[in-house]
């Protein structure tokens, strides 16, 4: 399998994680106050929304790579 193959499936599917979940969350953790040798963290929840269009233009990327990237000159 050449490189092309393999970034084109990894977008096929990232499209389709994208459009199936329409986002992932992650925690941030970050220092609110820091008096001396005490510290207080606050844990943030970050939440990424994925567009419909970035999850439609990754799959049709991707398929446009796996079928004109095998091709030559």
């Amino acid at each position: 399998m050449n490189p092309v193959k393999i970034v084109a499936m990894v977008l096929i599917v990232a499209g389709i994680l994208g459009l199936l979940y329409g986002g992932f969350s992650y925690t941030k953790d970050t220092t609110a106050v820091k008096l001396g040798p005490i510290e207080l963290s606050v844990k943030e929840k970050q939440t990424v929304n994925v567009p419909v269009w970035a999850g439609v233009g990754a799959i049709v990327v991707g398929a446009l790579l796996l079928v004109l990237g095998g091709k030559k000159g």
